[in-house]
């Protein structure tokens, strides 16, 4: 049970990005399509909080901030590499399954009196 919380919690799109190294804010918004400002931000800090990203701060005018993996961080990404290949070998399977449903659903909505 706390393993299925932790992934649901766990915003992969943003810890792959950050895979191939630090990155600043509006860089990590543009590699991860179609997330939201405020859902980044909210992303970051709960990853920083969970202990997977760091942020640092560097002291200039404008500021300039970078998001990397910690140790942690990086620790976690070989079992979610194993992960993701599991997905792309089923994906065929995972498809067919839902276009099943999807025909199922249809077939239910049009006998409904």
């Amino acid at each position: 049970m706390f393993l299925l919380k932790l992934l649901s919690r766990l915003p992969l799109s943003v810890l792959y990005v950050l895979t191939d190294g630090a990155h600043r804010f509006n860089e990590l918004q543009r590699r991860c399509d179609g997330i939201s400002r405020k859902m980044l931000t909210q992303t970051l800090r709960r990853l920083q909080r969970d202990g997977l990203v760091h942020r640092t701060v560097y002291p200039v005018v404008p500021p300039h901030t970078e998001y990397n993996l910690t140790d942690l961080g990086e620790s976690l990404m070989t079992p979610l590499a194993g992960l993701c290949a599991w997905g792309a070998l089923h994906l065929p399977q995972i498809e067919a399954a839902r276009n099943s449903a999807a025909v199922a659903d249809k077939r239910m909505l049009e006998t409904v009196p």
